[in-house]
């Protein structure tokens, strides 16, 4: 640069540095800003941002008569504007000296013993708060790298970062973070020395940063879309037509495939339809939705589809809890039996709980089946994205998740690769080796570690919590790209997720509106609990007085007039402390949970996944493993009776008559003690072959039962095996 005489390309610091290959010029343009002796005499395409060349070569031989106070060496440009100051500088040394320079007016500069300062009380320089921008902490100092709002009492900023934030805003952009206030604020910035340039915010800049806005949604999103040309074939005026939601635009059907007429222009989807379902603002219409289709011409709809698992039971049968379960299966022909006639036995005569006699759940269980058999569907989709690579990670058992987070992060990993674990730090040496269900043990694990983490807050519940080090080490992307994986990669049920939480994850923060139970912190609960249950206004008011910092820090001061008034101050109490203090991490965690494509999914069907996020998985019944394993047997009628110990023996161990537990059954076959999200890959079976105990294959999930002449000697073989085999691996 002619004027400072250095190399340095800035532009944060200096300005853009342009040479001018014509003229032999290179300058930094704060340096020719600042400088003393020039001033912008041409048009702005004139020169070198308007500055004329031949009063830039001026500027650069009076500059070389005065030597710079700070590096004292010649070419110092800049004098500090103070009455009988006679200090020259370099605008880098400037900067380096704590200087300040207006970027306003007459473009005013002012050295390290002249230039304006803020004030500060005595108790606030007392005391420290949180970088409104970057959180990290910052000491209420009158020093040049701390600035104080001067529109919120407790809003505090290192000069650097209000800086980089004045630069990438621009002018029209620029304002206070806590309460966007622009005018005193900018004024303010401006007096000490903070550039803000005229131009639009970079968010606006950047080319075609909107075009998805500008694209109509084509997707057909019925579960087994009828056009041969796929779900994006859109043909007008015809039975392939795609149709959009009325509602939100987002979710598309063909017509065919929603068995709709060409005419009918207006279709909701079953979000849309939900959401008015539960506002009581639904009404039955003649047009129907994806989920009411019926059968039209061999077409069903399938976004509700019911589930071939669960057929009506016949009233009145003496099997009616065998017969609920069709998935018995004959090896001679394969094919599902219609109607078994299993031989009498005195197991068959037993009692039935009233919840399988009856055969029928409440509609909230049946609900939230349906919605996690549509999960399973989805997430099973997502999984084909999976690749036959391996990628293998050694899991150290007493630190799971500090050998994750390793895992996680090293080079060769990739959510698209399958995934091989390996425990290590283990003292049997069986456990060291990699086991069929090692896997699911370590996403378990895993996920408890993320439950009980200081990423987050809560007892039951869980939401996000603000861990400047867990931010800056960016822990939060890591725990959500766990997460994704995890639900892709067949881990568990995460359950432990606040309503809230989820649905800023889904709708956005700017779209939920919290609860007093979100708040996690007892003092902060407690003080808004004050001030929501205030029963006149002078209580309200002295509250309000008590409570002055805690509500300036929070950048929620208002003026209290009536007794009203403090319905909009909780609730303003309540974004702040759940939703605005965890906006950074809640956008790093959303960026990791769009892993595989998992966040996309969750949006499109929030219902579906709020039922493995915010719900604990359904404890196992009898009639759910008795549904999820597909029973294969010979031809011989006679060892289908092993079938009817079977049975027997799930309900014996539901109504607590074993030693074992349901769970244990499970984990005996599939080296999974409950049933994962993305449900079983191969799907869980039993086999009754001629083997003296039970065997579990967790590789293909197979339950190898024997064949016994009693259903005691059944029962007695299956509890000693399981339990002995459990316990062994437990320890």
């Amino acid at each position: 640069c002619v004027l400072c005489g250095r190399t340095d390309d800035c532009p944060e610091k200096y300005g853009e540095k342009s040479t001018y290959v014509g003229y032999n010029l290179t300058v930094h343009y704060y340096c020719l800003l600042m400088s003393s002796g020039i001033w912008q005499r041409g048009k702005e395409d004139e020169g070198v941002y308007g500055f004329l060349i031949t009063d830039i070569r001026k500027e650069v031989n009076r500059a070389a008569k005065l030597k710079c106070n700070i590096c004292k060496k010649k070419g110092a440009s800049i004098g500090c504007v103070a009455p009988k100051c006679k200090r020259s500088y370099h605008f880098p040394c400037g900067i380096q000296k704590e200087c300040i320079f207006q970027f306003m007016e007459d473009f005013r500069s002012y050295c390290w013993e002249h230039k304006p300062v803020q004030k500060f009380s005595v108790k606030e320089s007392r005391e420290s708060s949180q970088c409104i921008i970057c959180l990290e902490l910052v000491e209420h100092l009158p020093l040049y790298s701390v600035l104080k709002s001067p529109c919120c009492r407790n809003a505090w900023f290192h000069r650097e970062c209000l800086q980089y934030h004045a630069l990438s805003a621009g002018v029209f952009f620029f304002r206070c973070s806590v309460c966007n206030n622009k005018d005193t604020f900018q004024k303010e910035m401006l007096r000490m020395g903070i550039h803000i340039p005229e131009k639009d915010a970079s968010w606006e800049l950047e080319e075609n940063a909107y075009q998805e806005l500008l694209q109509c949604y084509q997707h057909c999103d019925v579960r087994r879309c009828l056009c041969k040309k796929g779900r994006d074939y859109n043909e007008p005026d015809s039975k392939w037509e795609i149709k959009r939601c009325q509602c939100c635009g987002s979710r598309g059907t063909h017509l065919a495939c929603s068995s709709m007429k060409s005419w009918e222009q207006n279709w909701e989807c079953v979000e849309c339809r939900s959401i008015f379902a539960k506002s009581g603002k639904y009404s039955k219409q003649q047009k129907r939705s994806l989920a009411n289709s019926e059968k039209a011409g061999g077409t069903t709809c399938l976004l509700e589809e019911p589930s071939p698992k669960c057929p009506r039971p016949s009233s009145g049968s003496q099997h009616g809890f065998l017969l609920q379960s069709p998935k018995i299966m004959c090896q001679s022909n394969v094919t599902p039996c219609s109607r078994l006639e299993f031989p009498a036995s005195n197991r068959m005569t037993m009692s039935l709980s009233p919840r399988m006699a009856n055969g029928s759940l409440s509609l909230r269980k049946k609900c939230l089946r349906q919605q996690r058999r549509e999960v399973s569907n989805i997430l099973k989709e997502l999984k084909l994205q999976v690749n036959t690579k391996t990628t293998r990670l050694n899991i150290n058992t007493e630190n799971i998740w500090k050998s994750a987070l390793k895992g996680f992060r090293q080079r060769s990993f990739s959510p698209t690769n399958a995934i091989e674990i390996k425990f290590t730090g283990c003292r049997n040496r069986l456990e060291r080796e990699t086991s069929d269900g090692s896997k699911y043990r370590f996403f378990k694990l895993l996920m408890l570690n993320l439950q009980n983490s200081s990423l987050f807050e809560g007892s039951s519940v869980k939401n996000l919590t603000l861990d400047s080090q867990a931010l800056k080490e960016n822990l939060y992307f890591e725990a959500g790209r766990m997460i994704a994986v995890s639900l892709v990669h067949g881990g568990p049920s995460l359950g432990f997720f606040s309503k809230t939480l989820f649905d800023c994850l889904v709708y956005g923060p700017e779209n939920v509106k919290p609860a007093l139970e979100d708040v996690a912190d007892v003092g902060v609960a407690q003080t808004i609990k004050t001030i929501k249950y205030s029963n006149s206004l002078s209580s309200l008011q002295s509250t309000v007085h008590d409570c002055y910092e805690f509500l300036a820090a929070a950048g929620c001061l208002r003026p209290v007039t009536t007794l009203c008034d403090k319905n909009m101050l909780v609730n303003d109490l309540l974004i702040y402390h759940v939703i605005k203090r965890i906006i950074s991490p809640l956008e790093s965690f959303r960026q990791g949970l769009k892993t595989l494509g998992v966040l996309e999914k969750m949006q499109t069907h929030p219902d579906a996944f709020s039922s493995i996020f915010c719900r604990e998985p359904e404890r196992l019944s009898a009639e759910t493993l008795c549904d999820l394993f597909t029973i294969h047997c010979s031809s011989d009628i006679n060892k289908v009776e092993g079938a009817d110990f079977w049975m027997g023996y799930l309900q014996d161990v539901e109504s607590g008559e074993s030693v074992v537990t349901l769970e244990d059954i499970l984990l005996f076959a599939t080296g999974c003690s409950s049933v994962p999200p993305i449900g079983f890959d191969p799907e869980p079976t039993v086999k009754f072959l001629p083997v003296k105990y039970p065997v579990g294959n967790k590789l293909h999930n197979c339950l190898e039962l024997p064949l016994t002449n009693t259903y005691e000697q059944f029962k007695n073989k299956m509890e000693f095996t399981i339990r002995n085999t459990l316990k062994v691996e437990r320890e």
